[in-house]
């Protein structure tokens, strides 16, 4: 009689249905994984929204015959000691240079001496795959949103609830 000799590893079937287990569980995770990214740069771009609108407010409060600042680097700054109106130090340096967490933030409108308006838009850096929706916000600090891009933020666009 001939003796068997024991197998040892795995056959190419099992190896093979292994492999494409992982690949179904892999085709359901990966799109809730974008979907939850969107979902973190969205939320990344309402917060820099208000961040915005808080120091455009400190910053007219601070340099009252500026009024608001003409860019979003007057807000940040690195030189603060002391702040001025071209370096106030009221945003982190990342948001002041109108980039964030897959979002481009714009600063438009700002007219008058003292400024005494402006409007600031978030639109995804590359739509669909960073973001799916626009934000905007403008001197009544009501944060706006939209799914197409945003021209003119005014009382039209749709406030967040």
């Amino acid at each position: 009689m001939q003796t068997r000799k024991k197998q040892r590893g795995f056959s190419l079937i099992e190896l093979l249905i292994v492999v494409a287990i992982i690949l179904i569980i892999a085709s359901i995770a990966i799109p809730n994984l974008m979907r939850a990214r969107i979902s973190a740069n969205e939320t990344s771009a309402v917060g820099s929204i208000r961040a915005i609108n808080s120091a455009m407010i400190s910053y007219m409060s601070s340099y009252p015959t500026v009024g608001f600042p003409a860019t979003l680097g007057a807000l940040g700054g690195t030189s603060c000691a002391p702040p001025s109106p071209a370096s106030a130090c009221l945003l982190d340096s990342q948001l002041a240079s109108g980039s964030k967490q897959g979002y481009n933030f714009t600063l438009t409108g700002v007219v008058g001496t003292p400024a005494a308006t402006y409007q600031i838009v978030a639109a995804p850096a590359v739509a669909n795959q960073t973001g799916v929706r626009y934000f905007c916000s403008f001197a009544d600090s009501v944060v706006r949103a939209s799914v197409t891009p945003i021209a003119a933020c005014d009382y039209t666009t749709t406030p967040l609830q």
